[in-house]
């Protein structure tokens, strides 16, 4: 299994790799983007039956990676050929157009139109790589619809779900006058300006847990909002645990895993009236149009002025979120699994894939657990 060493991506891979875990079945989990941090090398550690393999291969994310990506192409054949998997998963689309020895299962989290708009050529290749897969999944019927849009009709396609497990997010048994979001400030995506726009006419203050660092240089600051930059996941569930409303802006979310972890610890949520997020919590939160700054105000004056409306919400949220279980998702892709070994045909590695293989390609991997 592939994945960014990014926050969301990493998440999500973490989760299932730990669900599948659970079940008996061994995953090598191999990282591209920046190296892994000590809190992220101990994650892993509690993950029954996990092996992590580590590069520091630009992911295809970045623009103009392509080199990297290639790299990392060329790496991840390598470990296919030494691990001989029952099944290649890709957290990714780009690579999914690789020679593999089974066509691969590739899994999107993003909606590429967006980068597609400044790197024309990302598009072609997440088109290839779609097209190229043997199984296509996807967190949200939205993020499915804007990728077939792009890249035509996809044969064989899921739609699963996020997980994560409740543990981990406890509601305190009191909830804090404060609103809670999570992002940074810098991303257009994640819509924060309409929270800044607003915060001087809300009784409560509003507290931001995300990079400050802008990708251009300088350091984000504020003055309506509370920036806390990065928190490491133990802080984070304190805080949404305490708070008592989550809001999420956001122009464009396709994974829903922020307002998950804060509906699994009570907040009341209060979304971005989008398809992806829609699709989740739908008469589980209340939405209001990214774009309507007059609208966010009142409802967010409206939901900190009367404490049974966030009450009803925030049971409303969490009984939601209990249903998106890591145990769920597992069934989901084990079945997946299952369909596509039986399906599958598959090559023999070829001579350069073994011939690297069975000199370790060391040159791709930092360290491995």
């Amino acid at each position: 299994m592939s994945t960014q060493s990014s926050r969301g991506e990493w998440t999500c891979a973490l989760e299932l790799s730990r669900a599948l875990g659970e079940r008996g079945l061994a995953v090598t989990l191999a990282t591209l983007g920046a190296p892994l941090t000590r809190a992220q090398w101990a994650e892993a550690r509690d993950v029954p039956g996990l092996r992590v393999e580590q590069s520091v291969w630009r992911s295809e994310d970045m623009l103009d990676a392509w080199d990297d990506v290639a790299e990392a192409g060329a790496w991840l054949l390598e470990l296919e050929a030494r691990y001989l998997p029952d099944v290649v998963h890709l957290n990714g689309y780009c690579h999914g157009a690789l020679p593999w020895m089974r066509k691969p299962l590739v899994v999107g989290h993003v909606c590429p139109l967006a980068r597609a708009r400044r790197e024309p050529r990302y598009l072609a290749e997440v088109t290839r790589g779609l097209r190229a897969a043997g199984h296509v999944v996807v967190p949200s019927h939205a993020l499915l619809e804007s990728l077939e849009l792009q890249a035509g009709p996809l044969a064989s396609t899921s739609v699963i779900p996020p997980a994560r497990r409740h543990v981990d997010f406890p509601p305190s048994a009191v909830r804090e006058p404060f609103l809670f979001t999570t992002g940074a400030p810098w991303d257009e995506a994640r819509n924060l300006e309409v929270l800044e726009a607003v915060a001087h006419r809300l009784d409560w203050p509003v507290l931001v847990a995300g990079a400050r660092e802008h990708p251009e240089g300088g350091l984000v600051r504020s003055r309506a909002l509370h920036l806390l930059g990065e928190l490491p996941r133990a802080s984070l569930a304190e805080r949404l645990g305490r708070a008592s409303l989550f809001v999420l802006p956001s122009r464009e979310e396709p994974s829903g895993l922020a307002a998950l972890d804060a509906a699994l610890a009570g907040c009341a949520l209060v979304l971005g009236d989008i398809p992806s997020l829609r699709e989740m919590w739908e008469d589980a939160a209340v939405f209001v149009p990214p774009e309507d700054t007059e609208m966010w105000g009142r409802a967010l004056r409206r939901l900190v002025s009367e404490p049974v409306l966030r009450g009803r919400m925030s049971t409303l949220a969490r009984t939601r979120a209990l249903e998106f279980s890591p145990e769920r998702m597992a069934d989901a892709y084990v079945a997946l699994y299952s369909r596509m070994g039986e399906l599958s045909q598959r090559s023999p590695p070829s001579q350069p894939q073994l011939a690297r293989a069975k000199a370790g390609a060391d040159w791709g991997r930092s360290r491995v657990l």
